[in-house]
């Protein structure tokens, strides 16, 4: 089992606690990136940087997973293809996303983008704060205790 972050995105606090669960477990845990990310010395620890381009990343794991992975992302259209893989995929607010609700979601981004796109300002996601990380977390744990 591996876990495989969408780095490009993925908030410092979140990679911090996925570092101290992958030197905890020993499970391998893999940053997908399209610039340099500093990474602590770990044998269980890696970085992938691909080359620039939109979703380049995403593509990379993409292709990369396999059932019963890991997948750190708040993308959804990449959190559908990992689902549909058999992968589980969790946000970095500790969202688990499943065949169950990731069409839905998919759904709704694809709405919030055609907004976007005829000028409606919708805004970004608010900060992540405790409750987020704590959730994250929980939902990581939750994760790990089970392999």
């Amino acid at each position: 089992m591996t876990i495989w972050v969408d780095a490009d995105a993925c908030p410092r606090v979140v990679r911090d606690i996925l570092f101290r669960a992958a030197r905890r477990t020993g499970h391998p845990l893999v940053f997908v990136a399209n610039q340099p990310l500093p990474m602590p010395p770990d044998e269980n620890i890696r970085a992938i940087q691909v080359s620039a381009g939109f979703d380049v990343a995403d593509d990379y794991i993409a292709q990369s997973v396999s059932a019963g992975d890991l997948v750190v992302t708040s993308d959804i259209p990449l959190a559908a293809e990992a689902v549909e893989k058999g992968a589980r995929v969790v946000t970095s607010r500790g969202e688990a996303l499943t065949a169950q609700n990731v069409r839905q979601r998919l759904n709704m981004r694809d709405f919030m983008d055609t907004m976007r796109s005829s000028g409606v300002q919708t805004g970004g996601p608010p900060p992540l704060g405790q409750r987020e990380k704590q959730a994250f977390a929980n939902a990581l744990d939750r994760f790990l205790a089970q392999y």
